[in-house]
This record gives structure tokens, sequence and C-alpha cells, in this order.
């Protein structure tokens, strides 16, 4: 992936990560960081299932364990990353500015611009993290049938069409939560908090 994401400003930046990414668990641990149990507690999606997709959309390799980073975007299959929401937003209005009905994937779940930004007032505003996992989550459960496994779901949320590319991506989110000591594809019994 090509990126922007260099040592020097990755540590100014851990700040404003430590909300959504201070408590990332190692590969033994078995909670999630408190962002995702609350924006999957929202939409009753399994939390370990809404980070491991974050990992796969966003994921950043950082002192030798990968977190989600809330500011990459990828632009017409060109993949970036941001020091902060601000550069981030700037190369998004550049990219839409240039090409209006660019393929642009925006944030911790990669959320598309040309499916999914009538749900937002501006497309910057999914470099929110919180926004960005609430309505990732969202997705989600939308592609999500009733008595199915949350899998089937993941390759949906990838490609709504299913086929082939859906069921590669549901397999490699599903590798992730394996690494992410194998919690368990359940719905959540908590409800939404504060984050």
């Amino acid at each position: 992936m090509a990126t922007r994401v260099n040592v020097a400003w990755i540590r100014v930046a851990g700040a404003a990560l430590l909300a959504l990414s201070a408590q990332v668990p190692s590969a033994s641990a078995t909670e999630v960081p408190s962002a995702y149990d609350w924006a999957a507690g929202g939409e009753g999606v399994p939390p370990s299932l809404l980070f491991a997709l974050a990992l796969q959309e966003s994921g950043l390799p950082w002192r030798g364990r990968l977190i989600p980073w809330p500011w990459t975007l990828n632009i017409n299959g060109t993949p970036s990353r941001y020091a902060n929401r601000w550069d981030a937003c700037l190369a998004l209005r550049r990219a839409l500015s240039r090409v209006p009905n660019a393929n642009a994937d925006v944030g911790l779940g990669q959320i598309n611009v040309h499916y999914y930004g009538e749900r937002v007032r501006e497309p910057c505003e999914l470099l929110d993290p919180y926004r960005n996992l609430a309505l990732t989550a969202r997705i989600l459960r939308e592609q999500h049938r009733p008595g199915e496994d949350w899998s089937l779901a993941v390759g949906r949320y990838h490609r709504p069409a299913g086929g082939p590319a859906a069921a590669r991506y549901q397999r490699s989110v599903e590798q992730r939560l394996i690494r992410l000591s194998q919690i368990p594809l359940t719905n959540p019994t908590t409800s939404a908090s504060d984050p």
C-alpha cells in the first residue's frame, strides 16, 4: 500500500488514536477496543467482527501490531494513509473535485462515497472515526439476514452482489478473527453507550 505515514507523525497522531486503538488487543487478547463495542452495540453487530473488519480495511502495522487507521483513503484503487483527519480530508476533496465520481473508500471501514455518501452531509464526515465505525456497523447489519452467520454479511459488506470476491474477503476477515483469539461471532448483549 502506498502510504504517507511516517514514524514522526505516528507519534504525534498516537494521542488522537487513544480512544480507538490504545486498547487494541494483542494476538492473544479477548477484548476489542471500547469504540468498537460502542459502534457495534448500537447496531447489534458482534464487536469482534467490526474490529476484524476495520483491521482488514484500514490496518496499519504499528509497534509490532496491526491497528485500524482512521485516516485511510483508497481513491480509484490507490490506497494512502494520512497523519490526521485534516490532511485526509484535503486529499479526499481534491480527488473528488478532479473526478466527481471517483471510487473513494474512506476511513476505518473504508466506506465507499459513491454508494454510501448520501448518509453524510459531506464526504469528509466519513473521516470522523466514531461516525465511520457507526456507519460501518450499520452497513454490516443491513447486509446480515436473520438466521445466517455474520461472516456472510461480511462478504456482502465488501461486495453486496456476493460471488468469489465476497467469499475471499469473508475468509480474510475470518482469519483476522482467528488471530484475535477466536472471539465468537455472536450478537452483543450490551446496549450502546457513550464512547
